[in-house]
């Protein structure tokens, strides 16, 4: 009793209390103090190819403790894991979403990314966000690249194989800009953790 605790619903509200009571199911709690933490700008949706064994939620638990808002799991030409429409396919997304949620307490996060069902490559180019492509061949940097400080911006991730040409084509016609963030080429499941640093230094997010 009287021990101090932080609540938050997952959507921005979070809240600091003392333990008032304790049941079986139920913790009383009386709120001394509370927030709504605003939505982040630019709004960040990572568009993680799925990957093959537990690379894929690590990419994701990684990512929200970074502070992605949004995940959109992507089917891939070169992705060797394939999610099935059926009871497979939505047993992979749980654990996504799960991985999420736990990330997100264990940062202490006011908002709960949201991980959407699997989108294609035409889906993921029709978004209508800006979008930034990480490729280790590209000629412009992220550390040089300029970011937009409103709306959603998207940040795709390839599979350990690369994004195919046709990939590449499709997203450039949408706007897409493919940039590298340094002189190493990193995993799937660490790129976007990365990324999410830089870009939590040079716009808002962190402010």
């Amino acid at each position: 009793m009287g021990e101090t605790v932080q609540l938050g619903d997952g959507r921005g509200a979070i809240a600091t209390g003392s333990v008032v009571s304790v049941g079986r199911d139920t913790l009383g709690v009386r709120i001394v103090w509370r927030e709504q933490v605003p939505r982040p700008r630019p709004f960040v949706t990572l568009a993680q190819a799925l990957v093959k064994g537990d690379r894929g939620e690590l990419a994701v638990e990684l990512a929200t403790e970074a502070g992605v808002d949004a995940v959109l799991p992507w089917r891939a030409e070169r992705s060797v894991a394939r999610w099935d429409d059926g009871p497979r396919g939505e047993k992979a997304l749980a654990r996504w979403r799960t991985t999420a949620r736990e990330a997100a307490k264990q940062a202490r996060r006011a908002r709960v990314p949201d991980v959407t069902a699997p989108v294609t490559t035409r889906e993921l180019a029709d978004r209508g966000a800006a979008m930034l492509v990480l490729e280790a061949t590209a000629a412009e940097t992220l550390a040089g690249v300029a970011l937009p400080g409103e709306g959603e911006l998207v940040l795709v991730v390839g599979p350990e194989g690369g994004v195919t040409d046709d990939e590449r084509a499709v997203l450039a016609d949408a706007g897409a800009r493919e940039v590298r963030m340094g002189p190493d080429v990193l995993r799937t499941s660490t790129a976007a953790a990365v990324a999410l640093g830089a870009l939590g230094a040079r716009t808002a997010r962190w402010g």
